[in-house]
């Protein structure tokens, strides 16, 4: 897998004395979710105070920060910054004070219509300090329009598009929302009289809570110290469910449990799938560390070739897919992935990929492996080729820069210099997972977009995917409209 930048990761829990700890871990979890930034928000029942920065969870926070956090309800967030740039400002939780009082919130995803509604506000004189989508969901909050409805939050929630899963914090509560599509994953937890709401599973087993069930799409869940109460904002069935498929393909940890089946053993049904639609006469299976490996195992079961190690992997290398520009990506892949010359050498390879997405990383690699002496490269991706951006959350490049836009399975195999290469079919790959096929985004691969898309927003996200790319190198152009995802 090569250039797919990430979701980000959330965290809140109520009523438990280490709430600041045990989001600090449970970010920490979740940290393969983000690593641009990351942030905790606590309160102690009248006061919300918030702690954060750039880097990885245990470079923004502090152990000073979380004696300073120590309070019963706590939000948490690690960030990736699909379109926007990578800032203090832009660091989550965002907390406000405003004509309802102080609110924090945390936000997973990418909203569609964000851009028209920040710009209907500075046409009213509202002044935004953050290039963050999520921003337009305090000056809601705290906009005339929705807090004399009777649940405003409710009543913002109906005015949102896109794909969302939030965690808004006040004095004495939070909230957590998971839009009508469930395009992310959120999920509830226990840990004695406390509550617990995460990204994925695996925060829940590392702070030995139990997990209870997942949030419905189009629900609010309110977590205090009265305990758990629920309610709807759009009645079920109103919305076409749309679970983003990539969050099994790639995102999402192996151990987590997501949309109902375990990553793990999805990701090994790919990989068996993948040996029934795509055999190929090799003597080794090799896994592209370090998300394909599940894929690969099902591969080496399914076909009964052996499977070993073709890359030692350096740990100390942050995810490829993390890096802000093409050049230092390609550069952290040299770094990170070193072919074993012995294990590969005069070997016919069959080299199980999760997904490709510009191919120039896969190229590096696979010129690699024949550097080091592969005889044969075989080329099994786990999933179809890529070939529409994505608008709710992944930073899919724009349709020109997919390496499977607008050319053959055949023209992909000469430009990546295999000997033969071959994608895991739509139905393969769907099938895989128990969910009703129809219950999964799969726009990516086919361009059918859930969550109607305006072209207005299309040019707005290209723009700020600019923006992002002008930070990273450090020239800052002007740009008063941009608004960048969470």
């Amino acid at each position: 897998m090569s250039s797919i930048h990430h979701h980000c990761g959330l965290f809140g829990i109520a009523n438990h004395p280490a709430a600041a700890e045990l989001t600090y871990l449970g970010l920490y979890a979740q940290q393969h979710r983000g690593q641009e930034s990351a942030g905790i928000c606590s309160s102690n029942g009248g006061t919300l105070t918030r702690r954060g920065g750039l880097g990885l969870v245990t470079d923004a926070i502090s152990q000073r920060d979380l004696e300073e956090l120590r309070n019963p309800l706590a939000i948490g967030h690690v960030r990736y910054s699909t379109t926007g740039s990578c800032s203090e400002s832009n660091t989550q939780p965002l907390l406000v004070t405003c004509s309802i009082g102080q609110v924090a919130i945390c936000h997973n995803g990418n909203l569609v219509n964000a851009g028209v509604m920040r710009r209907e506000f500075e046409q009213h004189g509202h002044i935004f300090v953050t290039t963050s989508d999520t921003e337009v969901i305090l000056h809601m909050l705290a906009d005339k329009r929705f807090t004399e409805k009777p649940d405003p939050l409710a009543a913002v929630l109906r005015h949102l598009c896109g794909s969302y899963c939030l965690l808004i914090q006040y004095p004495d509560r939070l909230e957590a929302v998971r839009d009508p599509s469930g395009n992310r994953p959120l999920c509830l937890g226990r840990l004695d009289e406390a509550w617990i709401v995460a990204s994925e599973t695996c925060a829940l087993d590392i702070v030995d809570a139990e997990y209870v069930r997942d949030v419905d799409p189009g629900e609010i869940v309110t977590l205090s110290e009265s305990g758990l109460s629920s309610r709807r904002f759009v009645e079920e069935g109103v919305v076409r469910r749309a679970h983003c498929i990539f969050e099994h393909i790639y995102f999402a940890d192996p151990s987590s449990q997501i949309f109902g089946d375990n990553v793990h053993l999805v990701r090994m049904e790919m990989g068996r799938a993948l040996a029934r639609e795509a055999p190929a006469d090799g003597d080794l299976v090799v896994p592209v560390p370090n998300c394909a490996r599940c894929a690969a195992l099902g591969y080496h079961e399914a076909s009964g070739i052996q499977i070993g190690r073709g890359f030692t992997t350096n740990h100390y290398i942050g995810r490829s897919f993390i890096q802000p520009t093409q050049s230092i990506r390609d550069l952290t892949v040299r770094l990170k992935l070193n072919p074993i010359r012995g294990s590969i050498e005069g070997k016919r390879l069959v080299v199980v990929e999760d997904s490709v997405v510009r191919g120039t990383t896969t190229r590096g690699k696979m010129r690699s492996l024949r550097t080091a002496g592969a005889k044969e490269i075989h080329l099994r991706v786990a999933s179809p080729p890529i070939r529409h951006p994505c608008y709710y959350g992944i930073d899919f490049p724009s349709r020109e820069e997919l390496i499977a836009n607008g050319r053959t399975v055949a023209q992909i195999r000469e430009y990546l210099g295999v000997d033969s290469l071959e994608y895991l079919s739509l139905d393969g790959m769907l099938a895989a997972a128990k969910t009703a096929h129809e219950d999964f985004c799969h726009a990516c691969f086919t361009g059918d977009y859930p969550i109607p898309i305006d072209p207005t927003f299309q040019k707005d996200l290209f723009e700020r995917r600019q923006l992002r790319f002008f930070d990273a190198v450090g020239i800052r152009p002007h740009s008063p409209n941009s608004a960048a995802n969470s």
